[in-house]
């Protein structure tokens, strides 16, 4: 199992590391797509490729750039491995493993509790003495596909961290405002519904907000029509709104809302390529808001 994850491990670093090649070739392929399109003369570092040359060295394949451009018309972007992560989501169910930190709070359990019922197929575990590291080998034996661990100060919860199995990416949350089940239902003891929910998301408008979406998106399965569960995660000024709740269709044009809980907002600050144990991996984005103007830019 150990010398499989190091080899699986190995082959991922060695497709991001072939990542610059393959990006700097898509950039010269639409740098001469874009002088063809406007008819203009394409430059002389650009010519070999046109004129047959080294078809192998400029990257294009043995065929020539003309027969290449065409061949990836459709392109819109190079694909990376960040695309790999979750090319297979959708097509099965994630199982989560939902833990704490050490020692936690009756309000912090309680949370981890109802974060359960908020995710279909997740389970929750107690922290007891386990390390990271033993959490993490033990998802990965057990098929889990992320892992998410809830952290507090002074018994209110105020860090998630969600991870995805089995190389990343590691995304960390401050949690503010979170405001349990019981203290936001009316209907607090009556049981959760575990239909499969439809998400809605907005506001989440640029690449990183993109990314933050798939890593939410995909903690969930995929529901069905009838479902009467929503799960909205609503991005404004960089703060993410989540809330739950169930709807009854009381005629043709409207329904009812009823919000079921928990709430909270949470705020990413640092998204890393590997798993939550691996204290080493790259980061890929961190938030500094300590920077000119840090308040003023949204990042997401």
């Amino acid at each position: 199992m150990l010398r499989r994850q190091a080899r699986e491990r190995r082959e991922y670093m060695y497709l991001k590391a072939s990542e610059a090649r393959e990006r700097q070739i898509f950039e010269r392929k639409q740098k001469i797509r874009q002088l063809i399109a406007e008819g203009k003369s394409i430059p002389k570092e650009l010519m070999d490729g046109l004129q047959g040359g080294d078809d192998a060295r400029n990257g294009f394949g043995g065929m020539g750039a003309g027969a290449a451009l065409k061949v990836d018309e459709a392109q819109a972007d190079v694909m990376t491995s960040l695309d790999s992560e979750y090319a297979r989501a959708g097509t099965y169910d994630p199982k989560i493993l939902i833990t704490t930190s050490r020692d936690p709070s009756s309000r912090l359990s309680q949370f981890a509790k109802e974060i359960r019922l908020c995710l279909p197929n997740s389970t929750r575990i107690n922290r007891g003495g386990y390390t990271v590291g033993e959490l993490a080998a033990a998802a990965r034996s057990n098929g889990m596909t992320d892992m998410i661990v809830l952290h507090e100060h002074r018994g209110l919860p105020d860090a998630m961290v969600v991870s995805h199995f089995p190389h990343g990416p590691t995304l960390l949350f401050t949690l503010s405002g979170v405001v349990l089940r019981h203290e936001v239902s009316a209907h607090a003891q009556s049981t959760v519904s575990e239909q499969y929910p439809h998400l809605l998301f907005e506001g989440f408008n640029s690449k990183l907000g993109s990314r933050v979406m798939d890593a939410l998106r995909f903690l969930f399965p995929v529901p069905k029509e009838d479902s009467k569960r929503v799960m909205t995660f609503a991005n404004q000024g960089d703060y993410i709104s989540f809330r739950h709740h169930v709807f009854v269709k009381t005629s043709h044009r409207e329904v009812q809302l009823a919000e079921v809980g928990p709430r909270f907002e949470m705020r990413p600050y640092e998204i890393r390529q590997g798993t939550v144990e691996q204290t080493d991996a790259d980061v890929e984005w961190v938030l500094r808001p300590f920077m000119n103007s840090g308040r003023k830019r949204n990042q997401l």
